[in-house]
């Protein structure tokens, strides 16, 4: 009996490292970039522990990443709440009057991770001082290939009570190409995340500094009104590269997502590597301190659950009944 339940063992053993890929993809946006930075450190993990490795695989940004995540020619994606939530419900939700993103039905969440933090970016020697000052100034926008950054310029701009008209749109394709403008003079304001390499590039260059979003209860309000989903976050002076004072700044969620398709072994394996090395993490980054166990599951999240994450998350006894109704909620498309 006793070999029989080794040989029982060794089977089940043998088959779950069967239904493992020897190699993944990890979607994200490119070299620069806080989120290549994150993907990197979070594909570490998983390839150290996971049984496969675990691959980053960079994009122009998310309008170009999602269909292929949709379609699962990409098996995992590193994508902020917002815009997986417009590709998720499709044409008939809009923020800001628009959704540009094809319609991708087959996106699913695999854990919760840490606030991505962006901020508005301007030359140390530059007049503008807060978000309203930049009335009028040359400020970088359209973003057809990275169009995240353009909700991410609306919510500056809604938090001062602006709109696009009230500045000189200077048109670029994705968010580094903004700092290049910002830097050869031919914009006066862009915007990039905390503590990038892109932006520790530009200070060193020429100097940069953040610019503080209106963070009052008002403007508060207005960023969250302008897009759902995103929230204000105050950085002390010093935290971190062009933070020359205490600056408020864009927060919002950042998504381990997946296709529906994707093997729910793969699914876990990668869910279970992050999970048991949380420790890990937070020395990678330090976006990837909040990584965390406390912030992978939530009732408040703008795609459903892969599955196997729901499977895990219930064996955690995380998965309460509001998780249940939002989920089905989701589900339904809404």
């Amino acid at each position: 009996m006793i070999v029989l339940a080794i040989l029982i063992g060794l089977l089940a053993a043998t088959t779950a490292d069967a239904q493992l890929p020897k190699q993944v993809t990890l979607a994200t946006n490119p070299p620069g970039t806080a989120y290549y930075a994150v993907a990197s450190g979070l594909a570490k993990v998983v390839s150290s522990h996971a049984g496969y490795q675990m691959v980053v695989q960079p994009y122009t940004g998310t309008s170009t990443m999602l269909p292929l995540l949709n379609t699962g020619e990409v098996d995992f994606g590193l994508v902020n709440a917002v815009d997986l939530g417009l590709a998720y419900r499709g044409p008939s939700f809009k923020i800001g009057g628009r959704n540009p993103y094809p319609h991708a039905p087959n996106l699913r969440l695999v854990m919760r991770g840490s606030p991505l933090m962006v901020g508005l970016l301007v030359r140390k020697d530059s007049p503008i001082k807060v978000a309203r000052d930049v009335k009028g100034k040359r400020m970088t926008g359209e973003y057809p290939a990275h169009l995240a950054v353009w909700y991410n310029m609306f919510g500056h701009l809604s938090s001062a009570g602006l709109t696009w008209s009230d500045v000189k749109v200077v048109p670029v394709p994705a968010v580094n190409d903004g700092v290049d403008a910002l830097l050869q003079g031919r914009a006066e304001v862009t915007q990039h995340a905390l503590n990038s390499a892109k932006v520790k590039e530009a200070d060193a260059s020429v100097g940069v500094r953040h610019v503080s979003d209106d963070c009052s209860p008002a403007g508060e309000k207005r960023i969250r009104a302008g897009v759902p989903g995103y929230y204000p976050r105050w950085v002390k002076k010093g935290e971190a590269t062009a933070v020359v004072e205490d600056t408020c700044f864009i927060a919002y969620d950042t998504y381990l997502a997946a296709g529906k398709g994707m093997s729910d072994a793969a699914v876990e394996a990668a869910l279970k590597a992050l999970w048991d090395h949380e420790s890990e993490l937070g020395p990678v980054h330090p976006m990837l301190k909040e990584w965390t166990r406390d912030r992978a599951v939530g009732s408040d999240v703008t795609i459903p659950y892969h599955p196997a994450a729901v499977r895990f998350f219930k064996e955690q006894g995380l998965w309460k009944p509001e998780m249940e109704q939002a989920q089905q909620r989701l589900l339904g498309g809404k």
